[in-house]
């Protein structure tokens, strides 16, 4: 009988603690190489609710608080309640991406939309012609909400298109130059830059496009085939930025810094309306709304919808105005609490914001579905 115990481990203990700690080495090298690849760069940027900015209200401009729209020479009205714009801020550039763990959190939140980073910023486009597309693009939409609002005020106007510059390598590089004035496509004469997209776009890239010019006061017709453009929103284009240069019988000046697009033009026609009308359009209500703007008062659909109803709710509006062209998207995604209003019009706008003053529920106004 032995007078002592035996404390060596069985051989089935001894593999039982070898299991346990590979396991949980196993489990470690898991979690770290999850985590790794959760902070590596994805190829998605993430678009948020950006800052919102009334129309009848004012701005910062070099530190100090300027109105939004100014008519200096024209009689205009208090008025009640906001006209506020939307902006959509985007989280990524291709120099920093977001990681894989951002995207999957804004994945999560109704309020983000994950996108690719290519639709966003196309290849082969500097971030330089970016910002440049995009303040043009910005300068057309106020011109073009300008003469929108005249013209649904029965004011009239004056206007011509000119090439600002030709896309290099694009399909009007050498055929068209700065400063030719556009006059027509396929024998239809044009007055705005939305004009000139629709006529390029309906005549598609199978064909040329013919288009008349005037340069240095020689008329022309020059045929261009266009193509499709980079990004997400494939559409034909012959390459070229465009500005339209319109003589208003008065002045309106718009400010605003570091926004850029044309998806604020509904707005700005709205907001010069209501300054330039008696009593308040809607009637003191906390409006917001998005949208592009043509010069005969046509409204366009933007990029995040989604996001925008989110920012407008965030600011306090009570009603939203949406592009019809948006209506696919909106379905389904109205946050609790906000009354969106489906419009096709610069006229319609109008008339539903009346309706709301009027003290009709904006639950009867048309809708998208």
């Amino acid at each position: 009988m032995s007078l002592f115990t035996d404390s060596t481990e069985s051989d089935d203990d001894l593999g039982r603690r070898r299991g346990g700690r590979a396991g949980w080495l196993l489990l470690g090298v898991t979690v770290f190489g999850l985590v790794a690849l959760a902070l590596l760069p994805s190829p998605y940027v993430i678009e948020r609710p950006g800052p919102v900015f009334d129309t009848l209200g004012t701005v910062a401009v070099d530190g100090e608080d300027v109105p939004l729209i100014t008519i200096p020479t024209e009689p205009t009205y208090d008025t009640e309640g906001s006209l506020s714009l939307l902006t959509v801020t985007v989280a990524g550039n291709p120099e920093r991406l977001p990681s894989w763990f951002e995207v999957g959190a804004a994945w999560l939140d109704p309020q983000q939309s994950v996108v690719p980073a290519d639709s966003v910023f196309p290849a082969g486009v500097s971030t330089e012609d970016r910002r440049e597309q995009s303040r043009v693009e910005m300068e057309n939409s106020q011109q073009e909400a300008v003469a929108a609002a005249l013209r649904t005020l029965g004011e009239p106007y004056e206007s011509t298109l000119y090439v600002v510059e030709t896309t290099e390598g694009g399909p009007a590089e050498g055929l068209l130059e700065a400063d030719d004035r556009i006059i027509s496509v396929n024998g239809e004469e044009l007055r705005d830059v939305t004009a000139l997209r629709a006529a390029i776009a309906a005549n598609g890239t199978s064909e040329p496009a013919v288009i008349g010019i005037e340069r240095e006061g020689r008329s022309e017709t020059i045929e261009i085939v266009p193509e499709f453009s980079e990004g997400e929103n494939r559409v034909p284009v012959v390459g070229i930025l465009v500005a339209g240069e319109y003589e208003f019988p008065f002045e309106v000046e718009i400010e605003l810094e570091n926004v850029g697009g044309p998806s604020a033009g509904m707005m700005f026609a709205l907001g010069i309306i209501d300054k330039l009308t008696p009593d308040s359009l809607a009637g003191g209500a906390e409006v917001a709304g998005t949208g592009t703007i043509a010069a005969d008062g046509a409204v366009g659909p933007i990029g995040g919808i989604v996001q925008k109803m989110y920012g407008a709710l965030d600011a306090g509006a009570e009603i939203f105005l949406a592009p019809r062209g948006n209506c696919d998207e909106v379905v389904g995604a109205i946050p609790d609490g906000l009354d969106v209003i489906a419009v096709s019009t610069l006229d319609e706008a109008v008339l539903a914001l009346q309706s709301v003053a009027d003290g009709d529920d904006p639950a009867d106004l048309p809708r998208c579905g």
